[in-house]
Parts: structure tokens; C-alpha cells; sequence
């Protein structure tokens, strides 16, 4: 009796939970068959002027550098500068004791004279002697020796000048000037030390540093890439065609004063497979100096119908791929796969893949996939990105 109550009461509970079972199905499954439309954000693709830029890290290196060397030897006498002062070309900056080389100087002019005279008494004798070998008063013979005298007088004033050139040039070279204009570091010499013409060590070695060389490296892959773009016409280039080149100091802050891109090197790194960049700064404070890191923001040209959309809009599929969803004709969600450049503050460049027009999901990524209907609440890149204006204004122009 109490077997046949149990397996009543077993029946009667499955017989309940198939009950509640078919009633949860029908309630999920609306009579019509359709689904809801799901509410999500959109936003319209427009096209837009950007200023294409990329930010790379380098050394300042100065404009000008040249080593103060002394081109005779002798005792430093004095040292007339200031170390880390502003000097001019030309400017003295040291005496080598001149006695030895002024002693030269006046033999080499005293030589001179003595040739000099030596060369006007065979030049007048010469014409004596032209005028008496017609008489017959001398003979050929003699004539043409003292011609011949009279020209070795000649070229013996020749060499005498040359000689007090040099002695001249000796003397000059005690005073030992700069060679360009910039700022002078430290004197490797002091007064009485003993210099020689010929010496490895410097003196000195003055900057210049207005205005200052920024060396970075580019990937020659990047730099391919640009000009290809710049032969499709896909990027236009300055009818300068020097870029403009931006400097970030070390701390993050901007250097206020613009730069401009002097060259690209002929030869790739075949270690880091980079090409080196060289741009030219103006430094009138100075207050950039040899040997500092920076980056340098450079413009890579003008896209006058660049695609942004929001990175939000972005994401990734397993493959890693970047795709993006968008809303269809029929609004319905669809998957479309896009190609991105650089990032522009909280947008992204799109390459390839989006066409003008199109409308993509900004909001409620999560709520749909692809073919599912979808309600287009349409919305504008200032609402979909807070403060996007200020951001991209940051890396480059939009317009």
C-alpha cells in the first residue's frame, strides 16, 4: 500500500515540473515569431581633414662643434675667456708666447729686403748691359750672365716673400681665436702649459647651439608606407616639402618654438632596420642642450578624407583581427572588418573598410550580434567621446 502511494506521488511531481516546464518555453517565444529590435547607438562615418603625425624619440646634438687646437708649439701665456661663455668667431682665447716666432718673422723680412736690394742692383745693371752689348762695348756673353743674374735676384725675392709669409702666418697662429661662434666649455690647458702643433687633446671645444640638430629613427618601413601614400594621393605633403617637427622636453612639456624636418638619411640600420631623421630647431634661450633626450612629434603630411571613429567602436575578433559593428539597410547588426592606423587621442584612423555614410555601433556592443535587428539611436562624436576635440587637437589638426 505504501509502495503504490509513492510512485502516485512521484508521478504527480513530474506531471507538475513538465507543466512549468512548457509554460517558461511559451512565455520565452512570442506568438508572432519575431524578435524585439534592440536599442543601440550609432554613429554616421563622415570624412575629415587630419594632420598626420607620428611622435619619435631622439638626442639633441648641437649645429656646429669645433675643437680649439694650436697650430705651433709653445708656452700658453694667457687664457682670455670665461669657460661656458658665449663666444664670438674670430675671438681671441689664447696667447702662446710669441718671441721665438716674432724673432722669425723679422729675419724672414730683414731676408727680403736684403733680396730686394740685391734685385734692383742686378735689374739696373741688366739694363746697362742691354744698352752697351749694341756698341759692342761688351759681349754677348757677358750680357746674358748678368740677365741671367738679374733673374735669379728676381726669383730669390720671390722665395724671400714666401718665406716672411709663413713667418707672418707662425706669428698669427700664437694667437689662437675661435674658429665659429657658440659657447666654449672647459680649457684642457692652463697658462704655462706646453702646447704643440700637432697634439691629440683640444684646448677646448665650442658649440653651437642656436640653432640645435633632433637626430631620431623612423622605421623604413613607416617611411615606405608614407610614400606610397603620398604617391597614391592618399596624404599631401607641404608645398615646402619640409614636415613640421614638434619637441617634447623630457618632463612632457611642449618646446615652444617649432622646428622643421632638414633630412632623412640615405641608409637603413641594417642592425635596428631603422632610418635616421634630422631635424633643425631654433634654441634662441638655448634652453635645450647637446646630449638631451626628446621626442619629436613630426607631421607626416595632410589627409584632406581621413575616417575617426571612436576606439570604444573597436574591437577584436580571435584572429586579431579589428572589427567594427555596423547597422545595415535593413537594420540589422552586421560585422565589418576594418584596418586602423595610428591613434589620434581617443579616435582611431581607419584605413581601410568603412565607407562614408555607414553607420556603427557606439553603444550597446554587448547587447547584439551579427544579423540581429537593431533600433539606430543616432548620436554625434562629441557625445560619443567627451572632450574628442581636445584630445585629438593634441596629436593632430582636424577639420
Amino acid at each position: 500500500m505504501k509502495r503504490i502511494v509513492g510512485n502516485t506521488m512521484v508521478f504527480l511531481s513530474f506531471l507538475i515540473f513538465g507543466h512549468l516546464l512548457g509554460g517558461c518555453r511559451d512565455a520565452s517565444q512570442p506568438g508572432s515569431g519575431s524578435q524585439m529590435p534592440v536599442e543601440v547607438d550609432v554613429l554616421t562615418v563622415t570624412p575629415q581633414g587630419l594632420e598626420m603625425v607620428t611622435e619619435l624619440p631622439g638626442r639633441t646634438a648641437a649645429f656646429r662643434i669645433a675643437e680649439v687646437r694650436p697650430q705651433v708649439g709653445g708656452i700658453i701665456q694667457k687664457r682670455l675667456f670665461s669657460e661656458g661663455s658665449e663666444v664670438e668667431a674670430g675671438q681671441l682665447l689664447y696667447q702662446i708666447d710669441p718671441a721665438t716666432y716674432q724673432a722669425g718673422f723679422d729675419s724672414a723680412k730683414a731676408a727680403l729686403a736684403k733680396a730686394e736690394a740685391q734685385e734692383h742692383s742686378n735689374r739696373l745693371k741688366a739694363e746697362r748691359y742691354r744698352v752697351l752689348v749694341r756698341t759692342k762695348a761688351v759681349s754677348e756673353q757677358e750680357q746674358v750672365e748678368i740677365e741671367a743674374n738679374w733673374r735669379q735676384s728676381v726669383a730669390d725675392v720671390a722665395a724671400a716673400k714666401a718665406a716672411l709669409a709663413t713667418a707672418r702666418i707662425n706669428l698669427e697662429y700664437t694667437r689662437v681665436t675661435a674658429p665659429i661662434a657658440g659657447r666654449i666649455g672647459k680649457s684642457m690647458v692652463t697658462e704655462g702649459a706646453l702646447v704643440t702643433a700637432q697634439q691629440a687633446d683640444a684646448l677646448a671645444t665650442i658649440q653651437q647651439l642656436d640653432p640645435l640638430y633632433v637626430d631620431v629613427s623612423q622605421s623604413s618601413s613607416e617611411l615606405l608606407n608614407l610614400k606610397k601614400e603620398v604617391e597614391a594621393g592618399v596624404t599631401a605633403q607641404s608645398n615646402t616639402g619640409k614636415s613640421k617637427v614638434t619637441v617634447l622636453l623630457e618632463d612632457g612639456s611642449e618646446y615652444t618654438e617649432p622646428g622643421l624636418l632638414e633630412f632623412s638619411d640615405v641608409t637603413v640600420n641594417p642592425t635596428t632596420g631603422t632610418v635616421t631623421i634630422r631635424a633643425i630647431v631654433p634654441n634662441p634661450r638655448q634652453e635645450l642642450l647637446p646630449g638631451m633626450f626628446v621626442r619629436a612629434r613630426i607631421s607626416k603630411g595632410y589627409r584632406p578624407e581621413a575616417l575617426l571613429i571612436p576606439s570604444v567602436s573597436l574591437s577584436r575578433n580571435s584572429k586579431g583581427q579589428s572589427f567594427v559593428m555596423v547597422v545595415n539597410d535593413k537594420n540589422e547588426a552586421d560585422v565589418r572588418i576594418v584596418e586602423t592606423g595610428q591613434n589620434i587621442g581617443p579616435q582611431v584612423l581607419v584605413t581601410r573598410g568603412l565607407s562614408v555614410g555607414e553607420r556603427i555601433v557606439v553603444a550597446g556592443l554587448q547587447k547584439i550580434r551579427p544579423g540581429v535587428p537593431v533600433k539606430a539611436v543616432e548620436r554625434t562624436k562629441d557625445t560619443v567621446v567627451e572632450g574628442s576635440s581636445s584630445a585629438t587637437g593634441s596629436l593632430g589638426k582636424t577639420e
